[in-house]
């Protein structure tokens, strides 16, 4: 069962860049022809869209057992304390305080994120910091799956 699930899509505003990037891409073939031209507007916003749709693609889920953050899937039983970090916080996180080791699932345009210590000895991973447009949410849901789970 899924508990929780976020797509970490880019903003709406974002999305101007693929016309931008058509546009480009058509003033630089222009003086080919307007049909190079037109070629290159389609080819240029289709990569474009392309590049952003795969940035925006990460997810951040919780099902019974496990924590998925893009790449990274811990078993529930390996993480310890969770805790919300506010778009201060984070940013600390991300610059100054940051720990090379750490897992970092980043997202510039998502200001808030979650901070998840891993409390596996095995892993040299300190802690996993993922991005999330509702981090207490995901605090939460993690609670929760975890009292679920303990009452098996």
């Amino acid at each position: 069962m899924q508990a929780y699930n976020e797509r970490l899509a880019v903003p709406a505003s974002w999305w101007g860049l693929v016309a931008g990037a058509g546009l480009v891409g058509g003033i630089i073939l222009l003086p080919v022809g307007p049909a190079a031209a037109g070629v290159a507007v389609l080819v240029a916003a289709a990569l474009a869209g392309w590049g952003l749709s795969a940035y925006g693609a990460v997810r951040v889920r919780i099902t019974d057992g496990f924590l998925e953050a893009g790449r990274a899937r811990l078993p529930l039983s390996a993480l310890g304390e969770a805790s919300v970090l506010d778009a201060e916080e984070a940013r600390s996180l991300r610059m100054e305080k940051a720990d090379p080791r750490a897992f970092m699932l980043l997202r510039s345009y998502v200001p808030t994120a979650v901070r998840v210590e891993v409390a596996d000895p095995d892993d040299p991973t300190p802690y996993l910091y993922v991005s999330s447009r509702n981090p207490a949410r995901v605090v939460e849901v993690l609670a929760a799956v975890r009292r679920r789970n303990a009452a098996q």
